[in-house]
């Protein structure tokens, strides 16, 4: 496959973001409790949920599910030796929080995701020059990195966070090539979130524990996250890749706030229009549509059905976000290889019990309850190049063309 092949965009809906409903207390201190849908099929969701607890061989372990709806959480279980106040990992659904933290530099305006990162790595006249924030968030910049979790054949990001690179993992990402022109190529890469990270302790002025107290102020004391624990590495950079820990609760608090379009108890956290940005489609090429799924801006889609979203970890941890339903799924455990994909199918199956139960049919929002995750929709062809127009900020930044970006809609609106 070369630069020239044909990039993909799908053409996936774009629900509204509900609101708060009135009267239900924000989670920032402790979750209200809310009641299971009673259209619901009861029986045929706790058969699921106990298939998941039993660890079958094909859904591996599970070690806690939750879900919230209408602002509520409605569902809780735990595995046994696990509970509410256990930390559990991110893995990748830590590219997400990266994602978050860019956001609230935007809304400081201390960043702009369309200029071109500064590096050290790349002096002037390098090719790698050019790449923006926003290339690096879509994984469209063309650097060279394998992402394989292979014991027996260690790739760029098991160096990255195990062996060479563990002691500064920006500037060994950075460090690689440019194997494709940005926006030519889409490629999944953990050593991408981590130069991301660095870019937003270095807009901050903070790194290492300067910057996880802005992280502390701006974002988790900000939503009730109390309980978590990001990491960073010598340097001082956070792994944002793959290094953040924090009860299950907190991550459905994340999600929380991403549902509510940035926005908490009166407080808009991430600038208007910061969650759309995420959750539009990026341009990837047909083979990498089919076998990775369509990805946003450091964010996941489409997989609980069209419109839904996703914070995706390493082994099956999973932050889900349905806007039609109004919902947050979390879920978190082991199941490697192949058993975290049929994590994926599960959840979209919980997904679609739960639709049915809301609007009455498997409509729009999910597949027909009991089935495995929907394709999504056919794709449309798409020019890879991107021009800027920085000229019309929206809510405060510079956004790109709007043809060929994923502009921040009109307000209101590892793996």
């Amino acid at each position: 496959m070369t630069s020239h092949d044909r990039l993909i965009t799908p053409d996936l809906p774009l629900p509204a973001l509900p609101r708060q409903p009135e009267g239900t207390p924000w989670p920032t201190e402790t979750w209200p409790l809310g009641e299971m849908p009673r259209q619901m099929n009861r029986e045929g969701f706790d058969e699921l949920v106990a298939k998941a607890f039993s660890q079958p061989d094909d859904l591996g372990e599970t070690h806690a599910f939750l879900a919230v709806q209408g602002g509520k959480l409605i569902f809780e279980k735990y595995a046994e030796g696990f509970g509410p106040h256990d930390t559990y990992k991110s893995w990748s659904m830590a590219k997400s929080i990266t994602q978050a933290l860019i956001g609230i530099l935007v809304r400081e305006g201390k960043i702009d995701i369309h200029a071109p990162v500064k590096a050290p790595e790349w002096p002037a006249g390098d090719p790698r020059a050019a790449i923006t924030l926003d290339q690096l968030l879509r994984m469209s910049s063309g650097l060279a990195f394998r992402e394989d979790y292979e014991p027996d054949n260690p790739s760029d990001v098991i160096e990255m966070l195990w062996g060479s690179g563990k002691e500064d993992v920006a500037r060994f990402a950075a460090s690689f090539p440019a194997a494709y022109a940005p926006d030519h190529f889409w490629s999944y890469s953990s050593g991408t979130s981590n130069i991301v990270a660095r870019c937003a302790a270095e807009a901050a002025g903070k790194k290492g524990a300067a910057f996880e107290a802005f992280m502390r102020k701006e974002l988790f004391d900000v939503i009730g996250m109390k309980n978590v624990m990001p990491k960073f590495d010598a340097a001082g950079t956070f792994i944002g890749s793959s290094f953040c820990y924090a009860e299950a609760r907190d991550f459905a608090k994340f999600g929380l706030l991403y549902l509510r379009g940035g926005a908490w108890d009166g407080r808009q956290v991430l600038p208007e229009g910061w969650v759309d940005y995420a959750r539009t489609p990026t341009a990837q090429t047909p083979k990498a549509f089919e076998e990775e799924g369509p990805y946003g801006a450091h964010w996941w889609l489409g997989m609980g059905g069209p419109g839904s979203f996703s914070a995706n970890g390493f082994e099956g941890q999973f932050t889900l976000i349905v806007p039609d339903l109004d919902m947050v799924f979390v879920r978190h455990g082991r199941s490697p290889g192949e058993q975290s994909k049929n994590v994926k199918k599960w959840l979209g199956a919980v997904t679609g019990f739960t639709c049915a139960a809301a609007l009455g049919t498997a409509g729009r929002c999910c597949p027909k309850a009991g089935s495995t995750m929907p394709a999504p929709p056919p794709p449309r062809p798409r020019k890879p190049s991107r021009k800027k127009d920085l000229t019309a900020p929206i809510g405060g930044l510079a956004w790109a063309d709007r043809e060929v970006s994923r502009p921040m809609a009109s307000k209101g609106s590892s793996r």
